[in-house]
């Protein structure tokens, strides 16, 4: 029998709610947003979650029986508390607990990477290009690098709750010191802000990832190449990795730095380079789904 798919992505300035009407037919019945006011504090958040499920119950008619959830940061797992979040108010919180007690629904928490990679293997481009891919790698590169991961249409979160962090995983030392209190992360050497400093290093002047691809487009700018050049090897480096471990089938790059076109033509050869096999097999895709990937990824959480 099927049944609606309630999801729900909490956002640092927004909580979003969707309804779709099932996993097999994922068109969308209800969809809203409201505030999230997280200066107001911990209860406060859950509060408007509260408000928004039962604006979601008044505008469709019907009734949630769990809902999934797109969270920044983690639940962990052994603890049950919240871990890595930008909305530093829920961290050490058992903020899973709490709403099931607020609301009285069980709930189904996961990152906001894991909410793209599972809402594109599901309904976005994976359904599109490559149906039956078990394996499906999603890569966010933007403000930050992060991952999920979903094996035969569901979230692998992990034994620590962080299945799929490639960001924080080790690259070059170039990098730097990352906030993680390790050195050389992923993150701190291919995150748009990564680029963006080694540019100004370089350089001396500050440009945004786009002046500088337009720089790297318009060939006047030595900066501009290195710094693009910096991006597509270590890019190769950091897939090759990825792929050399888990061998999926499709990855899908989400993200501001994932928009970058270079990525999907330069950028393969580079993975080509280092991955250990003969060929890439791996298919590498642009997401669908945008902006909406976060909310049907939440929905889907609670899909059999």
């Amino acid at each position: 029998m099927t049944k609606p798919l309630w999801g729900i992505d909490l956002g640092g300035t927004k909580i979003e709610g969707v309804i779709l009407k099932s996993k097999e037919d994922p068109q969308v019945l209800t969809r809203l947003r409201i505030p999230t006011e997280k200066e107001q504090g911990y209860q406060h958040i859950i509060n408007q979650i509260g408000t928004l499920i039962e604006l979601m119950k008044k505008e469709s008619g019907l009734q949630p029986t769990s809902i999934g959830m797109g969270t920044p940061g983690a639940l962990d797992p052994l603890t049950q508390t919240m871990k890595n979040s930008n909305t530093t108010c829920i961290n050490d919180m058992h903020f899973k607990r709490d709403l099931e007690a607020r609301l009285n629904l069980p709930f189904e928490l996961a990152n906001d990477a894991n909410c793209f990679a599972v809402a594109e293997a599901n309904m976005g481009i994976v359904q599109e290009v490559m149906p039956n891919a078990r394996m499906v790698f999603g890569v966010i590169m933007g403000t930050g690098v992060g991952g999920g991961l979903v094996i035969d249409g569901k979230v692998w979160n992990g034994r620590q709750g962080i299945g799929g962090e490639w960001g924080h995983s080790f690259l070059d030392e170039s990098g730097g010191k990352c906030y993680c209190d390790n050195v050389g992360c992923v993150e701190m050497v291919i995150a748009g802000p990564s680029l963006e400093r080694f540019y100004q290093s370089i350089s001396g002047n500050n440009l945004d990832m786009k002046e500088i691809m337009a720089h790297y487009q318009a060939n006047t700018d030595l900066h501009a190449t290195a710094t693009i050049e910096r991006m597509l090897h270590f890019f190769g480096k950091a897939m090759a990795n990825l792929i050399n471990i888990l061998d999926p089938d499709v990855i899908v790059l989400g993200g501001g730095v994932g928009n970058i076109d270079l990525l999907y033509t330069e950028g393969i050869e580079r993975i080509k380079q280092f991955v250990f096999n003969p060929r890439l097999d791996t298919v590498i895709l642009k997401p669908k789904l945008g902006d909406s990937a976060g909310v049907f990824g939440a929905a889907f959480l609670v899909a059999d």
